[in-house]
């Protein structure tokens, strides 16, 4: 069965999309990358499974289209150093261990230290996007029978404005608001724009492998293509083809 292509139209005050040979300083690309687009669909409707490698589908991004000019905003942000230890607050909620904040600001009484435990970082990120995306539900082997049930639960879902958390525009801070767009509607025209943008991050997953995505101690698995926007649509190429760069790996047998 041909899969029937999702479309999405999404928008926020903000976003960043952040090229990664600048993340010390976070630089957003102009245009949504495949990665944040297949996120964006996952937060709306995915199947996961007790056993990762028994995960149904995929989302299969095939264009991101703008439908507002490219706008970039500076910002500054504190950003904290650490990290909230989740075996640590179970253990604070039982009582067996005293709650230990963790101090955006060095505190010479509380902490023995002038040291700060946060740092300022600079951003150039995006305003005022809207974006629409085209995808395709892509079964994994021995679910292919499902292909129409699950486009038609992911229309459901969609129409409904449901999802399993909020998505977002390449930050959790910047959320993503969307509507599904049908066949018949009236679309908005992209943008006139149009740029090389060299090569461009795909997805930091294997997507070949089911459940990859969710297995403990999975290695990042960065792949890229070489991104050309024309008339403000991005073309994505598919994940198993040539036009995307991947490291060598064993693909295990579904």
């Amino acid at each position: 069965m041909n899969p029937k292509p999702q479309v999405l139209e999404v928008w926020g005050d903000f976003a960043c999309f952040t090229r990664p040979e600048l993340k010390v300083e976070r630089f957003s690309y102009p245009i949504m990358t495949p990665s944040a687009a297949r996120g964006i669909f996952d937060a709306i409707y995915c199947k996961p499974n007790k056993d990762p490698t028994q995960a149904q589908f995929r989302w299969r991004i095939r264009k991101i289209e703008m439908l507002e000019p490219v706008a970039y905003i500076a910002l500054r942000r504190n950003e904290v150093k650490e990290k909230v230890n989740l075996a640590a607050v179970a253990r604070w909620m039982t009582g067996d261990e005293a709650p230990t904040p963790i101090f955006a600001d060095g505190d010479r009484d509380l902490l023995g230290t002038d040291e700060k435990g946060r740092t300022q970082r600079q951003t150039m990120a995006l305003k005022n996007v809207r974006y629409r995306l085209t995808a395709v539900i892509r079964p994994y082997p021995g679910h292919e029978n499902k292909q129409q049930s699950l486009e038609s639960q992911f229309r459901r879902r969609a129409s409904f404005g449901k999802c399993f958390h909020q998505p977002c525009l390449g930050c959790r801070e910047f959320p993503a608001y969307f509507e599904l767009r049908e066949n018949g509607d009236d679309l908005r025209e992209p943008v006139r724009y149009s740029q090389d943008l060299g090569l461009m991050l795909y997805d930091v997953f294997d997507l070949r492998c089911p459940g990859t995505a969710l297995m403990e101690g999975q290695r990042p698995f960065i792949s890229l293509f070489r991104a050309m926007i024309k008339g403000g649509a991005l073309e994505v190429p598919e994940f198993e083809s040539p036009a995307v760069l991947k490291p060598e790996a064993e693909v295990p047998d579904a």
